[in-house]
């Protein structure tokens, strides 16, 4: 299997989503050769920095089934596509503002016939549903992106933690965490992940 490093961290996956996700190198591979969505140096770390990156939100919260969850910015997929794949029984919608990248999603999808997860040309701001989560890795600062989806957080609760926010970042995070700092929650990847490029990397939550 391609992606044996997904397998050693979600040994319970089922014969359809290891299909699934070891798919997804060769489509990937395919696609970013005609829309460049991952950088050309970075495709051979497709599974680590892509995959297993956007699968930090799965350790983080095991989404119950029927969730609403909305990827913004998500690009050619991340994180929608691999937590789409992990969650078959939640639903995904996945928004970017550049068309190219979207195309790329949405042929994703439909080659591994998800069903949950519906990439959309969209930006941010003409969204208008309502999601129990709001997901995305490393779109703009947390204040922007705050402004911007609170509209869409959902007021009923479905899950172990309270509806809002769950982004994916590196680096210092000080200043725009600071004006949620009574509320936020800083989750190193690496407590989760042991490979060294996690280092410096982390899960974001901001209840909403």
């Amino acid at each position: 299997m391609k992606a044996e490093i997904i397998l050693k961290y979600f040994p319970k996956l089922t014969e359809l989503q290891q299909f699934q996700f070891d798919k997804l190198d060769e489509l990937y591979r395919d696609w970013n050769a005609k829309i460049n969505v991952i950088s050309r140096k970075d495709i051979d770390n497709l599974y680590e920095h892509h995959v297993l990156h956007s699968l930090a939100i799965a350790r983080m919260l095991n989404f119950r089934p029927g969730t609403s969850i909305l990827d913004f910015g998500t690009g050619g997929g991340f994180p929608g596509i691999p937590l789409a794949i992990m969650f078959p029984e939640c639903k995904f919608k996945l928004i970017d503002g550049t068309g190219k990248k979207i195309k790329v999603a949405q042929e994703i999808c439909r080659s591994l016939e998800l069903k949950n997860c519906q990439p959309v040309h969209l930006r941010g701001e003409e969204e208008k549903g309502h999601y129990d989560f709001v997901v995305s890795r490393a779109v703009m600062p947390l204040p922007d992106l705050m402004k911007i989806v609170s509209k869409n957080i959902a007021k009923k609760q479905n899950n172990a933690l309270p509806n809002g926010v769950i982004c994916l970042k590196g680096g210092d995070l000080q200043s725009e965490t600071s004006p949620f700092r009574n509320i936020v929650d800083i989750i190193p990847i690496s407590q989760w992940f042991d490979e060294e490029w996690f280092e410096g990397k982390y899960c974001i939550y901001v209840p909403a």
